[in-house]
């Protein structure tokens, strides 16, 4: 089976989810179509795709074009929260599966009942046409719209997950549905080996960071942040001699070392693989709060801390698991900055991420409550025996279990043929 993937250009999340689910389908030939920052992680992760189209040098014409041409020589299409993918899926007749770890993340401003019909009622006599029909939709209702056009409906368990799935089946025949558990790299994570001797002390993880608003030189005001914090985070911390410090904002040349007070940061961008190795052996572990570096991070037995809101996402995810040990103890803005107002918005919200980190990078005052709290954090973390970081892992785990994704895939796709 001739199977053409894509996801949505918001940070790793989505395409290392993608790897994740493309990893174990052998047998089958797996395209990898996409550009940004989700090209640049699967031409990290060769081996997770058969061929990779990159259409970032394109025009926007001539991708169109090849996507198309892929899409109509498919036997399957997977999409990991790519609404377009879906769309154009569906109107080139070609089955498509919708996998989305944040199913219960996405804001209606509408009846889901109006979406339906909208759906519906989509041409399918051409892309123009459909798109034309679907105007209006908000960018969250986009994907919405998607699992309700898509063959079948992959999503990732989490809190508010359980209800959005009894209204989707209380609009009666649609894709049919499937919920899971952690859309990780099993694979890579069975195969991980424990260092004797961590070549790290502390693993900042600050995800793939690129967005619909966030870029490695356009609001970045959130990675200038952590420029002006990682100095201090060594002097303030003998204890972290070698800190690694990996994320999207380090890769392509953009790779550096910090040194101060005895202690390196070295900044860089790893192969998804090489990073489970580092983070299943460093003793501590800093993460953006992004879902599926956590996912990891629960199966490796690891409970990491979360570092401050990169966009409303995070936001989200905070307050969702702020029952468990995770959720309560990680870093937030509202630490530093109690009264500022953040929209209950994606845009917006992560648009008051960026003017928050900028005000606290640039106010020395602001930036001297931030290293404060942040230590304050770190300061319970690094107190927590190891029993109580276990039970933070169960805790997790029990919350967001659910039946393996490749389990769902192989029921979609069956088993692949022999050679």
């Amino acid at each position: 089976m001739r199977i053409v993937m894509g996801a949505q250009n918001c940070g790793f999340g989505p395409v290392s989810e993608l790897v994740a689910v493309s990893r174990p389908l052998h047998g089958h030939e797996r395209v990898f179509v996409g550009d940004g920052v989700a090209a640049v992680f699967a031409r990290r992760n060769p081996d997770a795709f058969d061929t990779v189209h990159d259409t970032g040098g394109m025009s926007g014409e001539a991708a169109a074009e090849m996507t198309d041409e892929l899409l109509r020589g498919s036997d399957h299409v997977i999409s990991v929260m790519d609404a377009e993918l879906v769309i154009r899926s569906v109107v080139a007749r070609r089955p498509v599966t919708m996998v989305d770890s944040l199913f219960s993340f996405w804001q209606l401003t509408q009846p889901l009942s109006g979406i339906h019909e909208r759906c519906a009622t989509m041409p399918r006599s051409g892309l123009a046409a459909a798109e034309r029909h679907l105007t209006g939709l908000s960018p969250h209702e986009r994907v919405v719209a998607a699992h309700l056009l898509a063959t079948h409906s992959v999503v990732q368990n989490f809190p508010g997950v359980t209800e959005r799935a009894a209204e989707f089946a209380a609009l009666g025949p649609g894709p049919r549905m499937h919920r899971t558990g952690s859309i990780v790299d099993v694979e890579g994570l069975r195969n991980v080996t424990r260092a004797a001797e961590p070549e790290h002390d502390l693993l900042i993880n600050v995800g793939g960071f690129k967005n619909f608003l966030l870029d490695f030189d356009v609001n970045d005001d959130y990675v200038r942040l952590l420029d002006r914090w990682i100095p201090d985070l060594l002097r303030d911390w003998p204890r972290f001699r070698r800190v690694l410090v990996c994320g999207g904002p380090f890769g392509e040349g953009r790779e550096r070392t910090v040194s101060a007070a005895g202690g390196t940061a070295d900044c860089r961008l790893l192969r998804q693989r090489e990073l489970l190795q580092v983070a299943a052996s460093t003793p501590d572990y800093l993460m953006a709060p992004g879902l599926t570096a956590l996912h990891e991070a629960i199966a490796l037995g690891r409970l990491p801390l979360a570092v401050h809101e990169q966009h409303y996402a995070h936001v989200f995810t905070m307050r969702a698991l702020d029952g468990t040990e995770f959720g309560r103890s990680g870093g937030r803005f509202t630490d530093v900055v109690p009264g500022h107002p953040l929209p209950e918005d994606d845009f917006a919200g992560t648009a008051a991420l960026v003017e928050l980190a900028g005000r606290i990078r640039k106010d020395d005052e602001l930036y001297a409550r931030y290293r404060r709290t942040f230590n304050e954090r770190i300061e319970h973390y690094v107190s927590l025996t190891p029993a109580q970081r276990q039970h933070g892992v169960e805790e997790l785990a029990s919350l967001l279990g659910g039946e393996p994704v490749h389990t769902a895939m192989t029921g979609i796709l069956g088993a692949p043929r022999a050679a």
